[in-house]
């Protein structure tokens, strides 16, 4: 079938599906949408995903770097401060607990300590001193290895076995979702058995997962910090990670000195916030277009390459922003928007969990929640709307403006399974728009979905396709323009309650 004819398919199909109210209505395209352009994109994209930022990790000066940057921007384009004091950036402090570098551990009184992170990895932060514990090693932790074995005060090592449910082939990040299920499966069986620790020595695929499961342990935990006031983990019976070439090794031991202590500090993280009124100056109502700014950093080295520069996650969508502020500006909706670039969302959304509780304009005046993650990839007449089809749905209406919006720029065939309960991934958790619609907001998440070179340092500007970009940031403007024009708000389905 020639392309044309299945794109004029696919979009006969959108419209079709619409409901009849919005398509007697028929709604036009926005003018302003010849304002977001490919080459802007790919020139914002180039800088803001570059080497010089270093993969903008939450919590370093790479972040605030580029956050500066995204500041600097949308004061170019005439975007209006919408931050603390008259500036783009909401400041807020997060908290993060790690093992401090003091921490070791030796086996059977040998003369050097196990090298941590290379050798081993403490899974969680925890402080712990075990001297000359006795070590048992119990097998593959089944209950038959377990019978008759006594493990009180004991260090228990064990070898790492593939758990009940593995992942399933293609998910992402298998080898460290692998590595997860199982060691929590394993050293929560020898911890009810009372082990004082927990060694688990890597099988071929957790070994696989070895550098990605170090970089996140070893920078240890994160989260928003509200009070200031120092916050340790309680003591808890520690769960180390091995190599694999450290089996033969920990199954002989005897004994073993573990000596592992935290420490904790506060780091600055920021939110960036602009926003531009709409054509009635009077309405205070704001639709909310979000993204987050921040990336993975300076991790291992993959094929020669250290820097993790998310051009995708979340590149893509904090240019795919500032595209739209030129369009808005350009052409502007009833109601005015509001742009908000999220810190640390890989930290576990806490930038959005911030600006949900605390907005910097009135809470009442967000009429929705349009986010976006990574859509800068995929086959080029694909996406996916996540929070169109319950129970992830918190917004009949919205989801339908945002069908009618991509009958009218991208006509993208939706991809419906990434937003269904079942789906492996649970996709439509990971995002910044989910502090919002449990807060009762209104909203949705664009996507192009995940992707090989996801959370890898090939995450890179020129693996963007910079024409569906431009498609995709067109579409959430359209969206935006039509739920600022509509005369009454979109509102949050009754009963809405999400399954988790």
């Amino acid at each position: 079938m020639p392309f044309r004819l299945v794109r004029a398919v696919v979009a006969a199909c959108l419209t079709l599906s619409l409901p009849l109210g919005l398509a007697a209505q028929q709604p036009k395209a926005a003018k302003g949408l010849t304002a977001i352009r490919a080459a802007d994109l790919q020139r914002d994209l180039t800088r803001h995903a570059s080497d010089a930022y270093r993969g903008r990790e939450a919590g370093t000066i790479d972040e605030l770097r580029a956050s500066t940057w995204l500041g600097q921007q949308l004061a170019q384009i005439g975007v209006l401060p919408a931050g603390e004091d008259g500036t783009y950036f909401q400041w807020w402090n997060m908290r993060r607990n790690r093992l401090a570098v003091t921490s070791r551990v030796r086996v059977d009184g040998e003369a050097a300590d196990l090298a941590l992170w290379s050798e081993l990895i403490v899974t969680a932060p925890t402080d712990a001193r075990l001297e000359g514990a006795r070590v048992v090693w119990v097998g593959d932790a089944s209950p038959q290895a377990l019978e008759g074995v006594e493990l009180r005060g004991a260090i228990a090592v064990a070898q790492i076995v593939a758990p009940p449910n593995p992942p399933v082939a293609g998910v992402s990040l298998a080898g460290w979702r692998y590595a997860r299920l199982a060691i929590a499966r394993q050293s929560r069986t020898l911890r009810e058995r009372g082990a004082a620790a927990v060694i688990l020595v890597a099988d071929s695929v957790a070994e696989s997962a070895w550098g990605f499961y170090m970089s996140a342990a070893a920078r240890g935990t994160y989260a928003v910090d509200a009070d200031l006031q120092p916050s340790r983990p309680l003591p808890a019976p520690p769960v180390l990670f091995a190599r694999q070439a450290l089996r033969d090794r920990l199954r002989n031991a005897t004994s073993a000195t573990l000596d592992l202590r935290t420490e904790s500090f506060t780091y600055p993280s920021v939110n960036i916030v602009g926003r531009l009124p709409g054509r009635d100056r009077a309405s205070g109502e704001v639709v909310l277009f979000s993204s987050h700014q921040d990336h993975d950093g300076v991790r291992h080295v993959e094929a020669g390459d250290s820097i993790w520069n998310g051009a995708d996650d979340n590149g893509s969508v904090s240019v795919a922003l500032l595209a739209i502020a030129r369009a808005w500006k350009a052409d502007p909706g009833r109601r005015g928007a509001l742009f908000v670039f999220h810190g640390a969302e890989e930290r576990g959304l806490l930038g959005s969990t911030v600006f949900s509780a605390n907005p910097a304009v009135p809470s009442d005046s967000i009429v929705a929640v349009l986010n976006a993650d990574m859509i800068g990839r995929g086959p080029a007449d694909s996406a996916a709307l996540l929070g169109r089809a319950a129970p992830h749905r918190n917004s009949a209406a919205l989801a339908d403006l945002a069908l009618a919006a991509n009958a009218l720029t991208g006509r993208f065939a939706l991809d419906t399974l990434w937003d269904k309960v079942e789906h492996p991934e649970g996709w439509y958790f990971r995002s910044d728009h989910l502090p919002y619609a449990r807060r009762g907001f209104p909203a949705l998440m664009f996507s192009t979905l995940l992707h090989p070179d996801y959370h890898t340092p090939r995450d890179e500007p020129a693996s963007i396709n910079y024409p569906k970009l431009e498609r995709m940031a067109q579409w959430m403007y359209q969206t935006g323009r039509l739920v600022a024009d509509r005369p009454e708000r979109v509102r949050v389905d009754p009963g809405f309650q999400l399954e988790r």
